[in-house]
């Protein structure tokens, strides 16, 4: 929508300037033109009424006096040819290669022409065009800078709803929704805020199920566990121990399957999703690998990014850790770690890579699958990462085999306004982080 009003903008200005300039430095050029002929024609005038006034008084008309009219001054004549009614001609200046002429012939005979150099004129009425060309420049800048911060205006709450959007479906179901004084904007975020209020309330509920059903499940399990046990060790038959050590067995496993479930569910109820600045969460990163790269004779080249994305700052930290340690045990050379934006949608693309030789062809279509490794791992990091980074919205892809790359993508934020002026608490949330 900003470029969008930017482009309007800036055509309907377009547009004005050259449907009023245009047609203004052209009248505003002939006004100049006639000025000067009309100028032309009265100091011709005045110059042969003069002449005319000395002649019939009975003196003598000289050079001298015919100079006196030629000046240097801008409109003046650059150059004056009188003919006197005995024929002789008197000049004064220099004849201008390209002229205006105006003329003036007295009733005693005297005809007096006034040349004036074309040239003149046209730097004259350039600069009157010059001046309506800035003034349009002027315009043109003035209406750019009034709608860059209208399109802000406009913009800025938008990119704040849907990032209180994003966190509304990552399951931070109170986002901060601050009135933005534009009608239909703050309609929208009084429906997002009572959309909230309701999710709130049936997350509530679900995380009560969740709680009451762990407890429920637990303590009969855990009854069954104490009585297996208590069977396995009083009994002396040794199939009746078989059978009850079998079953303590599949207990044990019933019990890890429901803490799974749960902890799932207690995952996707709240992520807590927020802002995030990426280049902390790199420092955090180089920090914490930069000696073990080292110590591997390797290197660890993580750049500089001014990006913020939508993610959650522990769970991003641990999905780079799970990337960087793999690369260290299972690539080679330098590895790199590196954001840059993707796309027309402000998506922002965190890339790991290594200079290895890459992933097994037979294991890259797997490679996010649980237990599936290539013999030095346990195969749950990178299924972990995944799931990490879904729940806040975002994918892991390995975006190439050899060398390996993987690829993050997540929801980021435009640079068009500062995150203070997007998030107006955000400022303060990091404050309280660092603390």
């Amino acid at each position: 929508m900003r470029r969008r009003v930017l482009a309007a903008t800036f055509s309907a200005l377009a547009v004005a300037v050259v449907m009023l300039g245009i047609p203004l430095a052209v009248a505003a050029a002939q006004i100049m033109r006639d000025d000067a002929l009309q100028n032309l024609d009265t100091r011709a005038t005045v110059a042969a009424r003069s002449l005319d006034v000395r002649y019939q008084s009975g003196e003598s008309i000289s050079e001298e006096n015919v100079a006196s009219f030629v000046s240097t001054t801008p409109g003046a004549p650059e150059y004056i040819s009188v003919v006197l009614p005995d024929g002789s001609i008197l000049t004064a200046g220099e004849k201008p290669s390209h002229a205006y002429a105006e003329g003036y012939t007295t009733e005693s005979g005297i005809t007096v022409n006034a040349y004036l150099s074309q040239w003149d004129v046209f730097w004259q009425a350039a600069r009157i065009v010059g001046l309506v060309l800035a003034s349009g420049i002027v315009a043109i800048v003035a209406g750019a800078a009034m709608a860059i911060w209208q399109a802000n205006r406009l913009s800025a709450p938008l990119v704040y709803l849907a990032g209180a959007a994003e966190q509304l479906g990552s399951g931070q179901v109170r986002p901060r929704l601050e009135r933005t004084g534009i009608e239909e904007i703050d309609l929208v975020a009084d429906e997002l805020a009572r959309s909230s209020d309701r999710m709130a309330a049936r997350l509530a509920t679900e995380r009560q199920f969740a709680a009451d059903a762990s407890h429920q499940l637990r303590t009969p399990l855990t009854a069954l566990s104490m009585r297996l046990e208590e069977i396995s060790a009083l009994t002396d038959q040794d199939d009746v121990r078989e059978e009850a050590e079998r079953s303590l067995e599949q207990v044990e496993r019933l019990v890890g399957v429901v803490d799974e479930l749960l902890g799932r569910s207690r995952r996707a109820l709240g992520s807590g999703t927020e802002l995030v600045q990426l280049d902390e969460v790199f420092d955090q990163q180089r920090e914490e690998w930069g000696q073990p790269f080292a110590q591997a004779g390797r290197r660890l080249i993580i750049a500089p990014t001014g990006s913020t994305v939508f993610a959650t700052p522990g769970g991003l930290a641990q999905v780079l850790a799970t990337l960087i340690e793999n690369s260290l045990k299972h690539g080679g050379g330098t590895t790199r770690v590196a954001a840059r934006d993707s796309g027309q949608n402000h998506a922002v693309v965190i890339e790991v890579t290594d200079e290895g030789a890459g992933v097994p062809e037979e294991l890259a279509p797997r490679i996010f699958e649980r237990e599936v490794t290539s013999g030095r791992g346990t195969g749950l990091g990178l299924a972990l990462a995944r799931d990490l980074v879904t729940a806040d919205g975002g994918r892991l892809e390995l975006a190439q085999r050899v060398p390996a790359t993987f690829a993050i993508f997540l929801q980021g934020v435009p640079k068009m306004v500062g995150i203070d002026e997007i998030v107006p608490h955000a400022r303060e949330d990091r404050r309280r982080r660092r603390r």
